[in-house]
């Protein structure tokens, strides 16, 4: 039992630590890509160090919603680590607090809490920002929730461990055409969800800016929480698409600690790669003008669709 609250800690502790990593990973493959220098993966680590020993500053016009709002974010980012896969294939003590649906409700409750603070202040790049995500959120949030219904359809449960264990040992449900179609669907929403949906801007540009938008008046250790928030989730995006859908192998089986460190590396690995061709998709797509943001999400969603269906078939 004592083992388990420890591996319940560690997959907490390896979002927490390695979601900065690869946010750094894939920055600094852009700039190499763009022919670049780019600035160090640890990058990110020295931005929070610096970032928490700065003076808070707080909007006169701004309420507790303004204060509260990253506190909440993080949190629960911290969450869901619990009720996925992110270490082991078998659930841990507090894996049965909530199922992969209530994992999905966690994530959107940090991401509207900054929406709330984005609008708070009344400032006109906060109101831009989170009035553009709440767009993209109209088609994002149905078609996230109809690739989980797709997924609990294909192996007749609610948690994702069982998902994980049905496709890493049954190729007949890995290739069936359900699968790839949520597959090709998940994969869409995560452009858009993680920001690489090319219509997003990481640089502080009104006319592109979504989510720097929405914390445009953030400073100090707030906007250090709201940043590591970000990376975490998407670090567990990524978390939920490879270990529940594309690749659901490499997890520790036995909760020792060879199997733990092997299953580490794998982590670095494969994060790696899906890292590398986010970055392909945001550097080579032509960027979007931004009333064009439907197109892509409406064929997650028609994937979605037709993931539902076929299992129905």
């Amino acid at each position: 039992m004592l083992g388990d609250i420890v591996l319940q800690c560690g997959q907490v502790l390896t979002v927490l630590l390695l979601s900065p990593l690869l946010h750094g990973f894939m920055v600094t493959m852009e700039e190499r890509v763009q022919r670049g220098q780019g600035p160090s993966i640890f990058q990110p680590y020295w931005d929070i160090w610096k970032l928490f020993h700065k003076t808070l500053l707080i909007p006169e016009s701004a309420s507790w919603v303004f204060f509260w709002a990253p506190v909440v974010a993080f949190t629960a980012m911290l969450i869901v680590p619990m009720l996925i896969p992110v270490l082991t294939n078998f659930p841990l003590p507090l894996s049965d607090m909530g199922d992969i649906l209530g994992g999905g409700l966690i994530l959107t409750l940090g991401g509207f809490f900054i929406l709330l603070a984005g609008l708070d202040t009344g400032q006109p790049f906060g109101g831009l920002g989170s009035s553009r995500a709440v767009m993209l959120a109209i088609l994002a949030e149905p078609t996230l929730i109809l690739v989980f219904v797709g997924i609990t359809f294909l192996d007749h449960s609610m948690l994702p461990f069982v998902a994980n264990h049905l496709l890493a040992q049954h190729p007949a449900a890995y290739w069936s055409p359900a699968h790839i179609f949520l597959i090709f669907a998940f994969f869409i929403l995560l452009t858009v969800e993680t920001g690489r949906l090319p219509i997003h801007s990481t640089i502080p540009y009104e006319i592109y800016m979504i989510d720097e938008a929405r914390i445009l008046e953030y400073s100090g250790p707030l906007l250090a929480l709201l940043k590591w928030a970000g990376w975490m989730k998407q670090f567990l995006l990524y978390t939920i698409f490879l270990n529940v859908f594309f690749f659901p192998w490499g997890l520790s089986t036995t909760g020792s600690l060879g199997s733990v460190l092997l299953a580490l590396l794998i982590i670095l690995a494969k994060y790696g790669a899906v890292g590398l061709v986010m970055v392909a998709v945001d550097t080579l797509q032509s960027r979007l003008r931004f009333y064009r943001y439907q197109e892509p999400l409406a064929l997650s969603f028609l994937f979605a669709v037709l993931a539902i269906v076929a299992d129905q078939l």
